[in-house]
This record gives C-alpha cells, structure tokens and sequence, in this order.
C-alpha cells in the first residue's frame, strides 16, 4: 500500500506485535537479562500447543479509539504477554524472573517504534502494564503467567 491510500488512523495491530515480539526474542540470558528465552509466537497458543520452555505468546485483543479536537485520534490496543516455563526445582523463581524481563523489555522499548504497512517507521506513545498475574504454582513443574498491556499509539 502507498502513502497516498494509506488511512492515517487506521489499526496497527499486527505491526505492533511483531515489533514487541522482535524486542521479546532479545531475551537471551546475557545480562541485563536473567533467563533465555526458546520461543516467541506471535499469537495466543493452548496449553497443549506448548511444548518448548520458556516460551512467550503474544497476542492482539481489544482496539479503542479516543477522540480529540481537530479530527485527532489516539487508538488504545490491549496486549495480552502470556509466559510459560518449566522448572523442576522452583517454577515461581522461574516464572518470576521470565515476567521481569519481560516488563524489562516493555520499560525499555517506550515509546516502541514499528513499520507500518506502507514501510513507514512510527512509534507508539505509551505502554502501560496493565496486571501481572500467574498461576501461583498451581501447575508445578509448570508455570505460566500473564502480563496485560495497553499500548497508545
């Protein structure tokens, strides 16, 4: 699509959560990182599509639109970060460690920049951690927890 067709409010999902996931594959146990990361996906997966550990899903929800003066806009789009770990000896350790790199990962990349679909570089203006919530332990030797996000852009 050209800048000429291109609609200037229009939804940046799927441009924002590769660009999030990009920034996700980066954890790799080298410092300031404290796990390794062996999968991204770019989508919600079930339980029993899992099978590599510590893996991260990320997944587009809700959009809104906020209305300003001058037929400005911000668009709201809700992320949901779903981490899943293995770990005989403490899964909650884990699972912890995994969910502060991620809101690392978060806390550096804002403003996250990301092509749109004409290749145009744009940047969001905020992200927010919405909760951070996991399982407790329920699951050991697996864990999984879930970080809700709202991006501004």
């Amino acid at each position: 699509m050209d800048t000429a067709t291109a609609r200037r409010y229009s939804t940046r999902r799927r441009a924002i959560v590769e660009a999030l996931c990009t920034q996700l594959e980066q954890i790799n146990g080298s410092a300031p990182f404290r796990t390794s990361v062996s999968n991204v996906e770019r989508r919600l997966k079930f339980w029993d599509e899992v099978n590599e550990f510590p893996t991260i899903h990320v997944g587009a929800g809700a959009e809104t639109r906020e209305y300003e003066g001058a037929g400005f806009r911000f668009r709201f789009l809700r992320i949901t970060v779903r981490c899943y770990v293995s770990d005989d000896n403490d899964v909650i350790l884990a699972l912890e460690e995994l969910l502060e790199d991620v809101e690392s990962v978060l806390e550096d990349n804002d403003p996250l920049v990301y092509t749109d679909s004409t290749g145009t570089s744009q940047s969001t203006v905020q992200t927010s951690i919405l909760t951070v919530d996991t399982d407790e332990g329920v699951l050991e030797p697996l864990g999984v927890g879930e970080i809700a996000v709202e991006i501004r852009y």
